[in-house]
């Protein structure tokens, strides 16, 4: 068994890449919203921190009552429970990738963790 697992994302409104790469410690999706559309909730999480790659668009995010900006080339990290929910500007659609890990768990990063 290979020691890797690739996947090819297509423009679906969201795509959770959990099962289709066997991922262990996080969750990541892929996430598309059309020019004025938004994510139809608003949500917080028990543990888990999400990072937000905003990859194309704009548009933006509330969080905790407070409006946040977003552009291609924007990460934005949020707590667990803070309240959140995204938007594409009225005009630009936006792209996005969220990744869901738990709150203080890494114990090791970059030169700390790799073997040479």
């Amino acid at each position: 068994m290979a020691n890797f697992n690739k996947v090819s994302v297509a423009s679906d409104a969201r795509t959770e890449l959990h099962d289709k790469l066997s991922l262990t410690g996080a969750e990541i999706s892929i996430n598309n919203l059309p020019a004025g559309a938004g994510v139809p909730f608003v949500h917080s999480h028990k543990n888990n921190e999400e990072i937000y790659a905003i990859l194309t668009g704009k548009g933006k995010a509330v969080i905790d009552g407070e409006t946040v900006e977003l552009a291609a080339g924007d990460w934005i990290r949020i707590s667990p429970a803070a309240k959140r929910q995204f938007f594409a500007s009225e005009d630009t659609a936006i792209s996005f990738a969220c990744i869901q890990v738990k709150e203080n768990s890494l114990e090791g990063y970059t030169k700390d963790d790799a073997v040479m």
